[in-house]
Formats: C-alpha cells, structure tokens, sequence
C-alpha cells in the first residue's frame, strides 16, 4: 500500500477544515497510508519585506528537507506555475508512482508565500490545482479530496463521475 505524505506548511485553524481533511483521511485509509505533517510556518509581520519572506521561505525549506531525501519518495511541489492535471491525470500519475517503485509521494504545500526555489527544485513533478487563488487552508482540503478522487478513479467506483 503506498504511502501518501500531506506534507505542509502552518496548521488549519478552523475547526471546519480539520473536519474536512479527517473525513477524507479516514476514506482514504482504505486506499493508502496517509500521513498529515504540519510543520511550523515563520512569523512575519503584516507587511514583509521581500528578505524577510526569502528568510521564512529558507528557514521552511529546511523543515521540509528532511522528507524529500529517502530512497522511493516521490516529490509533489503545489505551486502555481506547476502543471495543471485533470482528477484522472492525478489518477494515473498516483498509478504510475505505485507500479514505478515509489512507496511514498509527498504533496508538499508550503505558507502563504509559496515554497523555495530550493524545494521546487528538488520536486518530481511541480503542480498546480489552478491559477486562480484560493484560500490556503482551503487549498489543502482540495488537494486531500482530489488525492481520495484520484484513488476513487483507479478503483473504478461511481465516487468520479
């Protein structure tokens, strides 16, 4: 069973959203071992600096760093210049990680600011859910659905339709 890490930056604050994301964990426990990391996000006041987000986005590339080095890992940066795919293509590149030797793939969502160079760098792949702008906590409960779709898809059930 592959192993899928939620890997993100910053905590959900509303009660809703943890909702959201432990319904569609607990469906996705019959498809893959997920795993929800919540890393620490930098404190930056109201107005930062372009140096102080490079600062934050390094110091949250760091946290992150440790995930993308194992052996079989499969990286997935969430950014908005990456690739856009439909819920079948997310399917099938799922599927092909699998049947490739992958025994993990990472989602990596970094804060507000986006992910450093450094990590989008690194990644597998670099995707994008659209290019328009969503809520970042909300952004996250897409991703997770899409990820229990994807799942849903390859195993043929009436859930994609």
């Amino acid at each position: 069973m592959i192993k899928i890490n939620l890997i993100t930056v910053g905590k959900l604050k509303e009660q809703y959203w943890r909702d959201a994301v432990a319904e569609y964990s607990k469906r996705l426990g019959a498809f893959c071992k997920l795993e929800v990391i919540e890393l620490g996000e930098s404190k930056l006041p109201e107005e930062p600096s372009e140096k102080q987000k490079l600062t934050a986005l390094q110091k949250e590339a760091k946290d992150i760093e440790p995930y993308l080095n194992s052996k079989g890992v499969f990286n997935i940066a969430m950014c908005i210049e990456g690739k856009q795919m439909s819920s079948e293509e997310l399917s099938q590149k799922l599927d092909s990680c699998s049947v490739s030797g992958y025994s993990t793939v990472n989602f990596i969502i970094g804060s507000s600011f986006g992910i450093s160079k450094d990590i989008k760098s690194r990644a597998d792949l670099r995707l994008s859910m659209s290019e328009m702008t969503f809520p970042h906590q909300l952004a996250r409960v897409m991703l997770i659905e899409q990820i229990y779709r994807a799942f849903q898809i390859s195993a043929h059930t009436k859930y994609h339709k």
